[in-house]
Formats: structure tokens, sequence, C-alpha cells
């Protein structure tokens, strides 16, 4: 019976999860960095099953290349979902390749130099992506409010694989170092191979939060507001959801927010914040629970018409917001309130 090392195995797995993620048919642009992140970890398990499995060193030549690209395109990712390019992107690609062509050129010139140049690469980039993230879920400006929550925790668990895979790097060196690398192939393999995993997960996740296609970006000047500029900022919005049931909008953003609030997103997001000790997504969600409760409580539409018709995509980020906020499941909720009143306003106005 032929060998089929396990890198195979998660291979197939990602390049599914891949298909699964791509067919998706929606209205909304796919974030192509972030599927081809998830193309490129299934393609660095077959070179790691190559290497380790049929001990094909040519492929040594390869996978540092591929390596340091894996770290570019998540954050090409990220910033779709963070703020609008005018960037045109040869001049992107260009930019994020500098990393890949400095390791292709290590290859070829100075090996020994590569596994430092790639722990650099995946902190530098780790950095830079929690940097972009440093406000927490309402960074994820360009998301809708749906899944902008377990967007910004798939990024956020990505990042940590990228420092995970450095701090990896640095022992199997400090091992050979130490004449000690008789455990340096097998640490790296098992590590890569949790790692890749983590990453196309965490890049399926993300993705599922889409960049609408025509994209404005509002005004964000930074500005420090006091109290009243708070309470200025957050009766606005709440007459947006209130009186515009804007809430029902199932692409809403923070962007679209502010657009329509003609407030910038930076003040919006902080005002939120400072006031009601939450971020954006979970203020507009709770609004959308407050609707998918009445609709539960006085129709009889089904639970998926209630989930499209409050403002969700996805009935897992359904099912997560309404236990969230009401502690229950929908049809539980349904059950137990079917004659009562719906649920109170969340903004309290």
């Amino acid at each position: 019976m032929p060998f089929v090392p396990l890198p195979f195995v998660v291979a197939l797995l990602l390049f599914i999860l891949l298909w699964v993620v791509a067919r998706r048919d929606d209205e909304a642009a796919p974030n192509l960095p972030l599927l081809g992140l998830i193309l490129l970890a299934a393609l660095q398990s077959v070179l790691t099953g190559l290497r380790w499995g049929y001990d094909l060193r040519e492929v040594g030549y390869i996978a540092p290349v591929s390596a340091a690209i894996m770290p570019a395109l998540l954050y090409a990712g990220v910033s779709r979902l963070v703020r609008p390019s005018d960037r045109p992107w040869p001049a992107l690609v260009m930019l994020h390749a500098v990393p890949a062509a400095i390791v292709m050129l290590l290859v070829i010139v100075r090996r020994d130099a590569v596994d430092m140049a790639l722990i650099a690469i995946d902190f530098i980039y780790a950095g830079a992506i929690l940097w972009l993230l440093r406000s927490g879920a309402d960074g994820l400006r360009l998301a809708p409010f749906d899944g902008a929550v377990p967007a910004y925790r798939a990024i956020i668990a990505a990042a940590s694989a990228l420092c995970l895979s450095a701090m990896v790097d640095m022992l199997v060196s400090f091992e050979i170092a130490s004449g000690q690398g008789a455990r340096a192939a097998m640490v790296i393999g098992i590590a890569n191979l949790f790692i890749l995993v983590i990453v196309g997960v965490a890049a399926a996740a993300a993705s599922q939060s889409h960049v609408p296609r025509a994209i404005a970006d509002p005004m964000d000047a930074a500005s420090l507001p006091d109290a009243s500029e708070d309470a200025d900022t957050l009766r606005r919005v709440n007459e947006l959801m209130r009186d515009k049931k804007l809430y029902g909008d199932a692409n809403l953003n923070l962007n679209r927010l502010a657009r329509r609030a003609g407030i910038p997103a930076r003040q919006i997001s902080a005002a939120i914040n400072r006031a009601m000790a939450r971020n954006v997504s979970q203020y507009v969600n709770e609004y959308r629970i407050a609707e998918a409760c009445r609709l539960l409580g006085d129709t009889g539409q089904s639970v998926t018409e209630i989930m499209f018709a409050a403002g969700f995509q996805t009935k897992s980020n359904f099912n997560r917001e309404f236990r969230r906020v009401t502690g229950m499941s929908p049809l539980a909720w349904r059950e137990k309130n079917a004659r009562a009143p719906a649920l109170a306003n969340p903004a309290g106005g």
C-alpha cells in the first residue's frame, strides 16, 4: 500500500475548504487575498508532505518562498476589511512581493539566513495586523456587522499562528545550533501542519465577511469628542436604527453607517465604546435581535425567515448573537415568549 503522508490529508481538507468558501454565491466581492491564503496553505501542506514523506529535497527551494508569501496575503486580506486602498493592485502586489523576493534571493546565495528572514517576516506582519485591529472588531470598518466579531477573532487566531510559526522556527534554529537537531524534522512537520490548519480555517472564517463591491470611504477626521458630542453621535445613530431601520441592511458596516450618519467612523466607534461599553457590531446586532424577538413573538415566520428579515446573513452568527443578548436559542425564546411583548429597545431610546 502506498504511503500517504498526513500533510496530504491536511492539504485535501484545505482544498475542500477553499472550494466550499469560493463557491458561495452572493453580491459581495470575494476577499481574494484570503482565498489565496487558503490555497497557499494547501499547497504548502503538499510541499511538506513531499519533503518529509518522500524526502524530495528540491522542495526546500520552494517552501521558504511560499512561506514568505502567506503573511503578506493575510495582511492584504485584513486590509481589505479595514479600509479601501487608493493604490492600484499592481503596486500592492509589488510591495508585498518584496519579502518573498528577499527569501528567494537568500535561498540561492545565503541559505543559512533563510530561517531568520522568515522569522522576521512572520513577526513583522503579525505586528502590522494587530496594529490594524488595535481598536478591536470596530477596526474592520468594511466588514458587515453580521460577521465582524467572528472575522476579528479569526484574524487574531491567524496572526497568532504567524507568531507561533516564528517561535517554532526560533526553537528549531536553537536546537540545530546547539547540536540537538535530531528532532528538528519532527518538530517542523507537526508544528507546520498545526499552523497551516489554523491559518486556513481562520482565513476561511474571515473571508465570510465580504466587502461590498461599491465602497465610498467616509470622512474620518481625528477628533477627541466630549460627552455632549458622544450624546449627539448616539442620538443620530439611534435615529437611523430606530426610525430608518438601518440595521436591516445585511451589508451594513461601519463605513456605511458613518456615511449615512454624516459622522466620522472613528467618532461613532469611540462614542459607542465609551457610552455603551461595546463595539459597534454588537450595538447594531442588538437592534437586529430586538427585531428578531418581535417577529418571533408576533408572527409565525420560520427562524430562517426571521434571521434574514432582521439583517443577519448566516445562521451561526444569528444564533451566537441571539444567545449573547437573550441567553437562549431563538426557538427556546419563541416557546417562552410567544405571547409576551417583544424585547425592549437595546439602546434605551
